[in-house]
């Protein structure tokens, strides 16, 4: 019996040793779960207070997460009214997450407040999936839309005028400079159209001059000065503004010109600019009936498709004019005119006035793809380019300090 209580009582004690072994790591078991788990509550806040490109996920998967009116909104560029955000222009980022927004003179009464604006805009959309590209005509001359007493850069026909392709190049650099002192990150800029019509009334001295060579030399340091200093590029009008006689935001031009013709003078600019890095080309709204006798430019298959990615193997992002502009809505309906858009090749939509036309084409292009008219792979492949595009140039929701206008026009004054 001595034996079997000592073998008992040694069983005892081992089995009390074991029990306190394992309470103790279960201790430290739970301690570093409750450490994981706090981890990951703080990724997981970081993740919903930072967009996704922060991450290594590819396109494919950040793609394969959105829901298809999430996909949808990133294809719209959207104009918004007033100053500061109203309950629309908030909609427009938190409801229907557009890839997107458009500043316009009315938008900026002065630097600061623009500046506040911008930032405002960031801080809305920081809990949405992908950051948004924010884009101004900054192209110099005329077309400056920045506010405050910053120095005018030339237009481009100065520019044309003295033929050096560093001073073109310089002046980009300083479009650049200008955005990025502001807060933007997409310059709407610069116009490769060749002024080939003296009765044209919108192009003018926004052109580099009339010979295409120039434009497109030019045209493309001025582009590649803008991305030198981090800023999206989009050049324009595709296939070419020069040769009409109207102004789109009146009424629908027409050109009388086959492709080869657009060949030996347009489209050479725009082939050069390509060639040397474009990210992004705006589509015009322009009819050429001997190539499309239906549909202008911006919704023309025939010509983005077959011009701009077949012919030239453009990859990058298309996006239309402004869809509310006379050309389009004094022909067709906004928002099937968004969707023929889309069909033909655009990636973005840019509605640049009223809340209600941007709703309008949002609908238009999800009711499409539920009635067969688009597929979501369609929509798929022009969001993969938007988040390429994104991804490329780091946008994010960073905010702008204030501005120094004196110190920026100093830099300018230095350059020039």
């Amino acid at each position: 019996m001595g034996k079997i209580a000592a073998y008992m009582i040694a069983t005892i004690m081992l089995i009390i040793v074991g029990i306190t072994i394992i309470g103790k790591g279960n201790q430290q078991n739970d301690g570093s779960v409750i450490a994981k788990s706090s981890e990951m509550a703080k990724k997981s806040l970081e993740q919903k207070q930072a967009p996704e490109l922060n991450d290594k996920s590819d396109n494919a998967a950040i793609i394969a997460n959105m829901s298809l009116d999430e996909k949808i909104g990133q294809m719209m560029i959207a104009g918004v009214s007033g100053t500061s955000l109203n309950e629309d222009n908030l909609n427009l980022i938190r409801k229907h997450k557009v890839g997107g927004i458009i500043l316009y003179a009315n938008n900026m009464e002065s630097p600061n407040q623009t500046i506040d604006l911008l930032n405002e805009i960031k801080t809305k959309n920081v809990r949405n999936r992908l950051p948004l590209l924010l884009g101004v005509d900054q192209e110099g001359g005329e077309v400056s839309r920045l506010p405050g007493d910053l120095i005018n850069l030339p237009s481009n026909k100065h520019i044309g005028e003295q033929g050096n392709g560093g001073y073109s190049y310089t002046i980009g650099s300083m479009l650049g400079k200008q955005l990025t002192a502001f807060g933007f990150n997409l310059d709407f800029a610069p116009v490769l159209d060749v002024n080939s019509n003296p009765d044209n009334p919108v192009i003018g001295d926004r052109s580099f001059g009339n010979n295409p060579e120039i434009v497109s030399d030019l045209g493309t340091q001025t582009m590649k000065g803008i991305q030198s200093e981090g800023i999206i590029s989009v050049i324009k009008h595709f296939p070419g503004h020069g040769d009409t006689s109207v102004d789109s935001h009146l009424e629908l031009p027409k050109v009388n010109k086959s492709l080869e013709e657009l060949h030996r003078v347009e489209l050479i600019p725009f082939e050069r600019a390509i060639q040397n890095g474009a990210d992004v080309v705006m589509v015009a709204h322009i009819l050429l009936p001997k190539i499309d006798p239906e549909f202008p430019s911006s919704m023309s298959p025939k010509i983005i498709d077959g011009i701009l990615r077949n012919q030239f193997k453009f990859s990058g992002v298309v996006i239309t004019d402004d869809m509310t502009m006379q050309a389009i809505t004094d022909h067709f309906d906004i928002g099937q005119a968004a969707v023929e858009s889309v069909k033909a090749g655009n990636d973005m939509i840019l509605v640049a006035h009223d809340y209600h036309n941007v709703i309008t084409v949002i609908k238009a292009l999800e009711d499409a793809v539920h009635n067969g008219e688009l597929t979501e792979e369609r929509i798929n492949e022009s969001v993969s380019r938007i988040i390429q595009l994104k991804r490329k140039y780091d946008i994010s929701n960073k905010q702008t300090e204030s501005i120094n206008i004196r110190q920026l026009n100093k830099i300018m004054e230095t350059a020039l």
